[in-house]
């Protein structure tokens, strides 16, 4: 049976790739769709992408709490903390709301923003795994 920290490492690194394929190939073809299908585009994409990338981040999460009751002292786990953090602050404070904007209809300034924004979490995420993997 797997380990928590298995499940972290796996979960970390899922997210580590499908991070990249959001940030290089989804959300810069968000400006190709047209703006007439946008809305339908958009729902099908998040709806989608939410049953994939949700139990992903809860089981990170989760797993990350677990490591921590049961005294994970690792530096290279601590250090990973504070990134957990952003991403869930980052993707609650900005990604979210960038979404509910994009929901209304294509928006080109909203559009650049998730694209840009996003890098934070592209570059958190790689930060974390790499953390992860020094811990194995």
């Amino acid at each position: 049976m797997p380990s928590v920290f298995h499940l972290h490492y796996a979960a970390t690194w899922a997210l580590v790739g499908l991070i990249w394929t959001i940030q290089i190939i989804h959300y810069p073809l968000f400006g190709q769709v047209g703006r007439e299908q946008f809305i339908s585009y958009h729902q099908r994409h998040t709806r989608l992408i939410t049953l994939v990338v949700g139990p992903l981040m809860l089981a990170e999460l989760g797993t990350a709490v677990l490591l921590v009751l049961t005294g994970t002292r690792d530096p290279w786990f601590i250090a990973s903390l504070p990134l957990l953090a952003s991403i869930w602050i980052s993707t609650w404070m900005v990604q979210i709301p960038l979404h509910n904007t994009l929901a209304n209809g294509f928006d080109a300034k909203a559009h650049h923003r998730l694209v840009t924004t996003n890098w934070w979490r592209t570059a958190a995420w790689s930060a974390r795994g790499i953390c992860i993997m020094m811990m194995a």
